[in-house]
């Protein structure tokens, strides 16, 4: 990726992230960026490419703040999640809340490359659960999803030193068990 797209993309998900996704245009994002003025839209040629862009970026990032670059066993998997959910609601909020506000803000059209980025960040936590687990773990998928989304909602918006290592830890536990 190039530097001037990787830019664009940071900055469009912090102006996302502090002030909704109205504030999402070509010339807000060069602006933000420190870049020449049309050099967003030269990567992206309009607003729907841009937030497709945005989205897809953000699904990359949310699976490498794992930060592993393969999941074996039931620990790992515990200290990845604990891993995501501590760096999205600390250093990385804004990018948390750019996910929530385009969630919540964008229209069916830009709801679709959402929900494709969900899906595919459900088959990455079902594949390893089903790696360490089985069929009866990976079916578990959503509740272990829910309750880690749940626990960083929590961080970002009421308590930012919600403990999460027993809620993990717990869910993970449930998730593995499961029959």
């Amino acid at each position: 990726m190039t530097s001037t797209r990787l830019r664009a993309l940071e900055a469009a998900v912090s102006l996302v992230g502090t002030e909704g996704v109205r504030s999402l245009t070509h010339g807000r994002v060069d602006a933000a960026a420190g870049l020449p003025p049309g050099s967003t839209s030269n990567h992206y040629r309009t607003r729907a490419a841009l937030l497709a862009g945005v989205i897809d970026w953000l699904t990359d990032q949310d699976r490498s703040d794992s930060g592993l670059p393969e999941i074996a066993n039931a620990e790992q998997l515990r200290d990845a999640l604990i891993r995501m959910i501590e760096v999205q609601s600390g250093p990385l909020a804004a990018r948390t809340r750019a996910r929530y506000a385009l969630f919540l803000e964008a229209d069916e059209d830009a709801a679709l490359p959402l929900r494709a980025g969900r899906e595919r960040l459900a088959a990455w936590l079902g594949g390893i659960l089903r790696r360490i687990g089985g069929e009866a773990a990976a079916a578990h998928t959503a509740m272990l999803m829910a309750t880690c989304d749940g626990l960083l909602l929590h961080r970002i918006t009421v308590d930012p030193q919600a403990p999460v290592r027993d809620i993990v830890e717990t869910a993970v536990a449930a998730a593995l068990r499961a029959e």
